[in-house]
């Protein structure tokens, strides 16, 4: 009784806690596909070729996706209102600075300081949304949490293209910085703070996990310019694996891992994952490529051109829901498998139709199909995810899930462009589609094989029924997609 009057004293009510963190979500969530339809003003501006590019989009999911567990634990130490306000502050200021940025170096700069502040932020919005809300009353306010962060992603090419067009590509990163310094002098007054069960951090782990995944996505992104047999491209293959085979080495071995090894025992739980990788890795490589496609090749506004990724990005807000519901019916791992096989057959209708002159209405089926199909993933995956663990292991396999989702995006981009510009380019349009096909085709290639991977889950009813908590972390299966 008296720690409830304490909070209404604060002002630490649940409705206050609800606009906060779903406001922190809409920004950082908005921030994972607002840039796909400013990239060719951004390349017009600035300059820079394909790699300048698709670092400036993974640079922020790589580093949001390596530090996102580390976010949440730096929270449960030091307290986690005070470590929201903090990233607040980071991804509110670098959002300035990439406004400002004079060129490609500095944008990139600015975004992967973006992506610390979201990782630190979007796992503490759920903690703190968990701890001033009551339990009854939790479900509603986690749906008002994701349906924020889901209209983010959906709308994200649309509002960017908007901003393009209207003002200027700058203005995609301003429009962060009002929502930025309003939200963090609110958290501190109207938010409790709250500190974790575990105050561990795992620095090694961390340090680790990120230099393997750079390593990775560098080698990647410079393979074409350098030559894949190069010694900086080799060696960042050798080097990121080799970081990446001692991270799970030394979590393996942890008393406080970043990344429990023993969660991967489970089939389900490591099928799905995989499954996820690959279903980011196609679908956020095509979204980098196609974006693009409809202002260079189709000839439309920024604004023209995020009206017609619609159909694509805001179709899971629809097709979501029913999926839920069929999985509730079925089981969560046919849904899920369905859903990746429908992401195959929408990007290879994508391969088959694009053309360096084609109507908007003959790519429509691929759009729509390949919008159904993200709906009926994302939904029941999450799912799937946390009922493959313990409820005290929820939060650290959402994390892990949310992780991994964005690393398997930051991959798809460096290496469906990575097969674009060793077979076209920037050319001309005929030049782009030589490019453009062939990583379609790769694309829809890793998203049939994640539905493969599906299929190793086994088709139990019980484990889909599960309920999943509020759990560290978790983040709304939108927000990684667009990641």
């Amino acid at each position: 009784m008296k720690q409830h009057s304490k909070q209404r004293i604060r002002g630490g009510s649940a409705v206050w806690a609800v606009a906060i963190t779903s406001m922190a979500g809409f920004i950082t969530a908005l921030d994972n596909l607002i840039v796909t339809t400013a990239l060719p003003s951004i390349r017009e501006d600035l300059g820079g070729g394909l790699e300048d590019l698709e670092w400036t989009v993974s640079a922020y999911t790589l580093t949001f996706a390596v530090l996102l567990m580390f976010g949440a634990s730096l929270g449960d130490r030091f307290g986690r209102r005070r470590l929201f306000a903090i990233g607040l502050a980071i991804f509110t200021a670098s959002s300035a600075a990439a406004a400002l940025a004079p060129g490609m170096n500095e944008l990139i700069a600015a975004r992967a300081a973006q992506g610390v502040g979201a990782a630190i932020v979007t796992p503490l919005t759920l903690t703190l949304l968990s701890a001033a809300v009551p339990v009854e009353r939790r479900g509603a306010a986690l749906g008002v949490w994701g349906a924020a962060s889901g209209i983010a992603v959906a709308m994200g090419p649309l509002i960017g293209g908007t901003l393009t067009e209207h003002l200027s590509w700058q203005w995609i990163f301003w429009v962060n910085v009002p929502l930025g310094l309003a939200l963090i002098p609110l958290a501190l007054l109207r938010l409790n703070e709250s500190h974790g069960p575990n105050p561990s951090l795992d620095l090694v782990g961390t340090v680790l996990a990120s230099g393997g995944l750079f390593g990775i996505v560098y080698a990647l992104i410079r393979g074409n310019a350098e030559g894949w047999t190069s010694t900086t491209v080799l060696g960042g293959f050798i080097a990121g694996t080799a970081l990446l085979v001692g991270f799970v080495l030394y979590e393996l071995r942890a008393k406080h891992p970043m990344l429990p090894m023993r969660l991967f025992r489970h089939r389900s739980f490591s099928a799905i994952n995989a499954a996820s990788l690959l279903m980011l890795l196609g679908m956020f490589g095509s979204i980098f490529l196609l974006s693009q496609y409809l202002q260079t090749v189709g000839g439309y506004s920024p604004m023209q051109a995020g009206v017609r990724m619609l159909p694509w990005t805001a179709m899971p807000m629809i097709a979501g829901p029913l999926a839920g519901a069929l999985s509730d019916r079925i089981g969560g791992a046919p849904v899920v498998t369905a859903g990746m096989a429908l992401n195959a057959v929408g990007l290879g209708l994508w391969a088959l139709a694009v053309e360096p002159q084609v109507s908007y209405t003959a790519l429509l089926p691929a759009l729509i199909v390949c919008g159904i199909g993200m709906g009926m993933f994302f939904a029941p995956s999450a799912n799937l995810v946390m009922s493959t663990v313990r409820p005290e292991e929820q939060g650290i396999a959402s994390g892990a899930n949310n992780a991994i989702r964005e690393v398997g995006g930051a991959i798809g981009v460096a290496s469906l462009a990575a097969v674009f510009s060793a077979q076209g380019g920037y050319g001309s349009a005929s030049m782009f589609v030589d490019g453009l096909i062939p990583a379609l085709w790769v694309g829809a290639g890793a998203v049939a094989l994640a539905a493969a991977v599906a299929l190793l889950m086994p088709r139990r009813r019980k484990a889909d029924s599960a309920t999943p908590g509020l759990a560290l972390g978790d983040a709304p299966p939108a927000v990684t997609v667009a990641t």
